[in-house]
């Protein structure tokens, strides 16, 4: 059964029946209650990352025999990064009886950054109601509060805007109540002689339990929806970990459930209320649902899933194939757009050719599994692909692929035509290994590609070059200070957003958390 839903310039036609079936697999939340664990400050300090360092005055359980007044303000440390309600904030006046309401303000903040610079100094290109805070008034005291809005934190800081100056305030008791899908005790615990990786795969672990609602978020903090690239990793490390393979089924039927009038897959999906499909389309995100279902298949041998979500997945192949031009090559052109990698310099003729590459081996393992009669088109397509990438897009001299009309020379463009197979094993060690050498100059800025990377080495047979640069991205997050594992992360340049402003950016990020994936599927 379909519906028809008009979005801007393009037409969702909603498959109910996917949809239902999704709905039956919402998952029910686990709730836990934690309290605060530090009361700190937070210092300049340009020796570590964004220039905040959270600074510990005493225990949290002081709190309640201090008062505050106007101006006051103080700083708490849950000890680690939560997500969920700030519930139970008991405040009881101080002095004389309350005769003028009380003004407070709450910020939240993942890193010291947020709880060290004012909300009304950003200024970047995405909205700055991501920042979170609230502000309100409490018009009865003694009072218990409880915020409605779910929030993403380790800080929160307390401000008293105003009040009378007959009374102060004490606060007895604030409680965060957490909500995950995720249950912990599911998880085979890692003993690891290497400590930096048993922390790496605990940070992980963290990472995707936080990410974890009622759809694989990409980040609770920002922007608390579903999207295709992130789904990908968090099934996979999902596998290794949680094993809730039924979230990654609803998700798979999710996305299935609003394609737009070509069949095209969304980058996202919004899921607080109605389901909406969201208006961003992403080649290569649509083109991972078919390694994302496939993945699906051979963690739960789901044939009825595999066989009736394969149409949806083949449609994402064929769409991509009107991207080609006539030598069999992805266009160079403006007029589609990947992801890839957080990089505006980066050009993504190449990548996305590896992506579509990559996609094809496994669109014709399913159609091998279910029995379909697109094998043998999809085997010529993939030769035909294939033989362009390696005569119009691999320049011998240089020893690397090259991506659109200036040639360029990136990390993506290798990384994904070594995960596609486009060379034999060998070679591709060889390509890696001369791309770590050489290093040009447009890198990677996210750990979406570092996972990428990572992945390709462990598939050419450089497992300890792999485990090294794990330990120089992600180990170098824990060294500053992650808890969960960020969105964005250059060790030479720690402050970078894409947005325009680091305090922004997203500290618990689902495409961050594959160290567990990694670690464990292929035992490192």
């Amino acid at each position: 059964m379909a519906n028809i839903q008009v979005m801007k310039d393009h037409t969702i036609i909603r498959n109910d029946d996917f949809i239902a079936k999704a709905e039956q697999l919402k998952p029910e939340l686990i709730r836990t209650e934690v309290h605060p664990v530090h009361l700190i400050d937070v210092v300049s300090d340009a020796s570590v990352v964004h220039g905040w360092r959270a600074n510990i005055l005493e225990s949290a359980e002081g709190l309640s025999v201090k008062s505050f007044g106007k101006g006051d303000q103080f700083i708490l440390d849950f000890g680690t990064h939560l997500v969920g309600y700030l519930d139970d904030i008991h405040i009881r006046p101080v002095g004389s009886p309350p005769d003028a309401p009380l003004h407070l303000r709450i910020t939240f903040g993942e890193m010291p950054i947020e709880m060290a610079e004012p909300f009304s100094s950003y200024e970047g290109w995405i909205s700055s109601s991501w920042l979170q805070e609230a502000v309100f008034y409490v018009d009865v005291l003694p009072g218990v509060i409880s915020l409605p809005r779910r929030y993403s934190f380790r800080y929160v800081k307390f401000e008293v805007i105003a009040a009378s100056q007959k009374y102060r305030v004490s606060f007895d008791k604030i409680v965060c109540r957490t909500v995950t899908s995720a249950d912990i005790s599911k998880v085979t615990p890692l003993e690891h002689s290497d400590e930096l990786i048993q922390k790496m795969d605990e940070v992980s672990i963290k990472t995707l339990q936080d990410c974890m609602q009622i759809v694989f978020e990409d980040g609770p903090k920002r922007d608390r929806r579903l999207w295709l690239g992130d789904l990908r990793l968090q099934a996979l490390a999902n596998y290794e970990t949680f094993k809730n393979n039924e979230l990654v089924k609803r998700n798979l039927y999710l996305f299935a459930g609003l394609p737009n009038d070509k069949g095209q897959i969304t980058a996202n999906v919004f899921t607080f209320a109605d389901l909406i499909a969201d208006d961003t389309y992403l080649l290569d995100y649509s083109i991972l649902f078919v390694n994302t279902l496939y993945d699906y298949y051979a963690a739960t041998q789901d044939l009825e899933t595999l066989t009736e979500l394969w149409p949806s997945a083949l449609r994402q192949i064929e769409i991509a194939f009107d991207y080609l031009d006539e030598r069999h090559l992805v266009r160079d052109s403006n007029t589609w757009y990947s992801f890839i990698d957080w990089n505006q310099e980066l050009n993504k003729q190449a990548s996305t050719q590896g992506v579509l590459i990559y996609a094809l081996r496994r669109a014709i393992q399913i159609a091998e599994i279910v029995g379909s009669d697109t094998v043998l088109r999809l085997k010529q397509q993939l030769d035909l692909i294939v033989d362009s990438a390696k005569e119009h897009l691999w320049d011998e001299a240089l020893g690397f692929f090259i991506s659109g009309a200036d040639r360029q020379v990136s990390w993506a463009s290798q990384i994904w035509m070594v995960l596609a197979e486009v060379w034999e094993p060998q070679r591709n060690k060889e390509l890696l290994n001369h791309l770590l050498e050489v290093k040009p100059a447009v890198g990677v800025t996210t750990p979406y590609l570092y996972h990428h990377l990572v992945e390709a080495l462990i598939l050419s047979g450089d497992k300890e070059v792999a485990i090294d640069q794990m330990k120089g991205y992600w180990g170098e997050m824990i060294n500053d200070g992650a808890d969960t594992f960020w969105e964005l992360y250059d060790p030479t340049n720690k402050s970078f957003s894409p947005y325009g402003n680091p305090m922004i950016n997203s500290y618990c990020h689902a495409w961050s958390c594959t160290p567990t994936y990694l670690i464990r599927k292929y035992h490192l």
